[in-house]
């Protein structure tokens, strides 16, 4: 196996040589768990930081875990006895290019790092897999093909993902093979492709070493996949806006600007069967005199529902800033300001003031169906990720499509969602005491969707506790207030459909899970460090 650009062999090992090692570093206890309890918290929080001197030190009476941290986490080299011990043969992962000998000993060519999953809602067993990718130094990310490893945007899509059994999954541009894993869980058949060589290479270790059976294709885009359909795609695109060139593959698309990402999204739902989901993170411009969200919206294909989600957005020099540091560039160094003037150069010429960040989610509707498009920033942080609110989001337009009828929507129960709080702000009135402002209902769990309320909106949400259908409340409400009942149906109907949209109230009839409770992906366990 060679790769491409320079003819250097890529990594490898076969099959038996692949179970072998899975089993050796299974008998060491070179899992999440396993570092985890050597390293303690404190060690294993400052290697989280980069800082890897206690982990060293905890790592020393470690045994042959102890040897397989410093090794694969801690960029060490070790006696050769020592990795013979917990590695046994080492001729393979030599010639494999897993592991490189020197006149010192033994020092990893790659990053071999635990990862996994955690138990699921429905009491499906953890995971322990191992995430191969090129070593994170800053030579290595110089190199225009250097394969990233678990790294915050992985993360943060395998925590957004939907997780419910499939029969058909594609991650498109699989680099190391994270989304894979994950995928593994839940679908019937995977499928992963990559434009690169070598990161197919390393997802195969990726795949191999954590037993898990997945479809490796090279190509770029979609040409591994043509003609074929799945029930769902992750995708963690070559994102990164900018000058129409490829300095690392696995964040350049080569098209300038946002281009990669209008295609992307025109072409996805042609490879989603009817129902299908795909969830990709993805970058945009804002350019001056356009709207964001319609520019983003313009992109989108007819017959799809689209949930898009802005969760940052950074002005140009702090964008060629973030992703020069990324590539292992020093922003003060000669090379690094000659990239940065033409990368800021172009944004100038294309009149970009931002770039926004976040996810995005298409569903093939069947036909028909008339989509719910919808664009927004998520506000807060997002604490245990986005897949309970992504699989929740899908429930609940369904529920809101089957009662687009007011008469519907007027007989239904209605349950306020636990997590709802209402907010209240006054300020001193110059009569004494306090002059009420306005008042807020927001969730404190999950994005923290907020809504303003006068005083009967926020008496219908009292009332709505999963016992009188909505009609009887407004009825309550018009009698209370001395308001026309009608008056009131046009201006509460609205407002109930955005606040069963963002989950603050709950449906108590025709809903998928009990009062619309849905059960979330499991949680990432790693990586180590």
């Amino acid at each position: 196996m060679n790769g491409p650009a320079n003819g250097t062999p890529l990594p490898y090992l076969d099959d038996r040589q692949t179970a072998r090692v899975r089993g050796c570093l299974l008998d060491a206890g070179y899992t999440p768990d396993g570092v985890r309890a050597l390293l303690g918290r404190s060690a294993h929080d400052a290697l989280t930081r980069g800082e890897p001197e206690p982990a060293a030190r905890a790592s020393r009476d470690g045994g042959e875990l102890g040897t397989l941290v410093r090794l694969f986490l801690l960029d060490g080299v070790e006696p050769e006895p020592a990795v013979t011990a917990a590695l046994g043969d080492l001729g393979p992962l030599l010639d494999g290019r897993i592991l490189r000998r020197t006149p010192d000993g033994i020092r990893a060519a790659l990053d071999v790092r635990p990862y996994g999953e955690g138990p699921g809602d429905d009491g499906e067993p953890g995971a322990d897999w191992w995430v191969v990718s090129d070593l994170d130094t800053p030579a290595s990310r110089q190199d225009r093909e250097h394969v990233t490893g678990v790294g915050g945007a992985s993360l943060s899509l395998a925590a957004a993902s939907v997780r419910r059994p499939v029969g058909s999954l594609l991650d498109l541009g699989t680099g190391c093979g994270v989304q894979a894993l994950h995928g593994s869980r839940h679908a019937l058949r995977v499928t992963a492709t990559d434009v690169l060589p070598r990161a197919l290479a390393l997802a195969r270790l990726s795949c191999g070493l954590s037993g898990v059976d997945v479809d490796l294709r090279e190509g770029p885009w979609f040409a591994p996949v043509a003609g074929e359909r799945f029930d769902q795609i992750v995708s963690n695109p070559p994102f990164v806006p900018g000058p129409a060139r490829i300095d690392h593959v696995y964040r350049d698309s080569g098209l300038a600007g946002d281009a990669a990402l209008a295609a992307l999204l025109g072409k996805l739902p042609g490879l989603l069967n009817p129902g299908g989901v795909a969830q990709l993170l993805g970058s945009w411009l804002h350019v001056r005199g356009e709207d964001w969200p319609e520019r983003v919206r313009s992109w989108l294909p007819a017959g799809v529902d689209a949930w898009v989600l802005q969760r940052e957005v950074v002005d140009p020099a702090m964008h060629v800033g973030t992703w020069q540091r990324d590539a292992g560039l020093a922003p003060a160094s000669r090379e690094a300001r000659t990239q940065a003037s033409a990368w800021l150069d172009w944004m100038a010429a294309e009149r970009v003031e931002g770039v926004g960040f976040g996810f995005l989610m298409l569903r093939r509707t069947e036909p028909g169906t008339e989509p719910t498009v919808v664009i927004e920033d998520l506000p807060g942080e997002l604490g245990e990720g986005l897949g309970r609110e992504m699989t929740g989001w899908l429930d609940r337009i369904d529920w809101l499509r089957a009662h687009t009828r007011d008469a519907d929507l007027l007989d239904a129960r209605l349950l306020i969602a636990p997590e709802t709080v209402l907010e209240t702000a006054s300020s001193v009135d110059p009569d004494g005491g306090w002059a009420e402002l306005s008042s807020t209902v927001r969730r404190w769990r999950g994005p923290a969707w907020e809504h303003e309320v006068d005083g009967p909106a926020t008496a219908l949400l009292a009332g709505c506790r999963g016992e009188l259908p909505l009609s009887e409340l407004v009825a309550l409400l018009s009698f209370a207030h001395d308001r026309p009942y009608d008056a009131l149906v046009e201006a509460t109907l609205p407002a109930v459909r955005e606040l069963v949209r963002h989950g603050l109230l709950l449906p108590v009839d025709g809903w998928p899970n009990p009062v619309g409770v849905t059960t979330a992906a499991s949680a990432p366990t790693g990586p180590v460090g």
